[in-house]
């Protein structure tokens, strides 16, 4: 029996794909749980038609996320912190303060959770962070720890 599944299901398949499964797996448990829907001609029509809309609002998404990139890369965050006379700082920069500034100085409002630092951040100066968007998406960025 084909059906379209609805949902991902692990060893079986992907959102939005048909697939041919037992009867009695489509029709106990695929489509009560709301997993699959039955592979007739119009629900094929209809998730074609979804397949579309998701496939041109990932590419708006793409476009979205390479101006985002352009503009972070263009110059780097400052990020303040409490520096000692030796140049180190008290404590370390998180990825909340790097957020922080990006929103501040670039109008970006962007998860910390997708925020990593590459090295500990003890020390002023310049050092990297990568931000992951999501799909592949993954921006390195430099930003400057500067003395508040």
């Amino acid at each position: 029996m084909q059906v379209i599944l609805i949902k991902d299901v692990d060893n079986l398949g992907a959102a939005h794909e048909m697939v041919e499964v037992k009867p009695g797996y489509a029709r106990n448990y695929l489509i009560p749980q709301k997993y699959a829907i039955e592979a007739s001609s119009s629900n094929t029509k209809i998730m074609e038609e979804r397949r579309k809309q998701l496939a041109k609002k990932e590419s708006k998404l793409m476009a979205e996320i390479a101006n985002v990139t352009e503009v972070l890369k263009a110059s780097p965050i400052k990020v303040g912190a409490k520096i000692g006379i030796s140049g180190k700082i008290f404590g370390s920069v998180t990825a909340i303060q790097i957020a922080r500034a990006i929103r501040e100085q670039k109008g970006y409002e962007i998860d910390r959770r997708r925020i990593s630092i590459v090295d500990d951040v003890k020390e002023a100066g310049t050092h990297k962070a990568s931000i992951d968007f999501g799909k592949e998406n993954v921006v390195e960025i430099e930003f400057e720890v500067v003395s508040e």
